[in-house]
């Protein structure tokens, strides 16, 4: 008989807030080649030598703001999400047609001890589910190399290996997505201060991945021609004739959030966060907005809510980037509030979504 070895993946994060475990998971993340996509002997160079010995300070800061006595915010979120997708199938596990587990692609826990303890339970497949809601080099397709290679080296007999590449378009994700945003946007409106915008921030991306992204997704024929043109104008076509660009994708996001919500156009936009280095990245940055929406000549916006559909876990991006230092940056141009609108974590509707999606026949 078959059965079924769910595995959900997050991306990771330090054990703890200082800077020597802030440096290993650093190094961890920076090394890989999908991450930074250039030479290993510079990559190391660069990483080892100049990034991590500064930046692993300066993280270890951020991190400490951020951290709970339960520990990181992204491990606390993503153990409750599996313990609640793990209670929505307890019928299932209990009649041993699946069993299910997590990890992390960087740092602990991590991915190999997850995937030994399904094989020693007897799965003959594995579906892979990284908790990515748009398609990535650096974080969907390096979870999913990282799970091959641990098959490779752990599986005894053949196992089938299968994934949920993205869900960026799916309802079941769409829509606890933006119930989160209207309960949201309703309790400001309850007590008397509506929110004047709603941002939809991404996390960024070096321009160079939305071509390599097509090409590793086996479609060589749909190049995208955004870094070249300068305008994203192939990014804005819904639905996208390159289904893996990853940029297309978020925008595909924030469009359907927003007709499911009847979101007026002038109410909201989209941008992308956490860039790192001179390389270029997708536009428009997040921190712009900030700075641009308080001052706009007709319409300048006071209030802000800024939600991030790139996460599913509230972490060190959104707590920190955007809840503490957007901000701050916000209410030094003249704004006066910027709200954060939580991940969906462990909310009960996101965890019977999941469950259900997951466990729907594969094609």
């Amino acid at each position: 008989m078959s059965k079924t070895g769910v595995l959900l993946i997050n991306l990771g994060t330090p054990d703890d807030p200082t800077p020597d475990s802030v440096g290993r998971y650093l190094r961890e993340f920076l090394m890989d080649p999908l991450v930074i996509d250039i030479p290993k002997p510079l990559r190391w160079i660069l990483v080892h030598a100049l990034i991590v010995p500064r930046r692993k300070f300066a993280s270890a800061v951020l991190y400490q703001k951020i951290w709970t006595p339960q520990g990181s915010p992204l491990l606390v979120h993503t153990r409750e999400l599996y313990e609640g997708v793990r209670s929505k199938l307890s019928a299932k596990l209990a009649q041993n047609e699946i069993a299910i587990d997590w990890g992390m692609r960087y740092g602990a826990p991590s991915l190999e001890p997850a995937v030994q303890r399904l094989l020693d339970q007897g799965c003959t497949e594995i579906l892979a589910v990284p908790l990515y809601p748009q398609y990535s080099l650096a974080a969907t397709q390096s979870s999913l190399d990282e799970v091959q290679r641990v098959l490779a080296k752990l599986a005894k007999e053949p196992v089938k290996l299968s994934w949920r590449r993205d869900f960026f378009d799916a309802p079941e994700f769409i829509d606890p997505m933006a119930r989160q945003i209207d309960r949201a946007l309703k309790e400001a409106e309850s007590v008397g201060r509506p929110f004047d915008f709603l941002l939809f921030s991404y996390h960024g991306l070096p321009e160079r991945h939305l071509i390599k992204g097509e090409a590793s997704l086996g479609h060589p024929d749909r190049i995208c021609l955004c870094p070249s043109s300068g305008d994203y104008a192939c990014c804005g076509q819904a639905p996208s004739p390159a289904r893996g660009c990853y940029r297309a994708q978020c925008l595909r996001t924030t469009q359907l959030i927003a007709e499911k919500l009847g979101l007026a156009p002038d109410f909201y936009s989209t941008s992308f966060q956490s860039r790192l280095g001179r390389t270029p990245w997708i536009k428009p940055f997040s921190d712009a907005f900030y700075r641009e929406l308080p001052t706009r000549p007709n319409h300048a916006v006071r209030r802000l809510a800024v939600v991030c559909p790139s996460f599913v876990a509230d972490c060190l991006e959104t707590l920190e980037e955007v809840a503490i230092r957007g901000d701050e940056e916000f209410k030094l141009s003249g704004g006066t509030q910027l709200s954060l609108i939580p991940c969906l974590n462990a909310d009960s509707e996101w965890v019977h979504s999941l469950s259900q999606w997951i466990t729907a026949p594969r094609a």
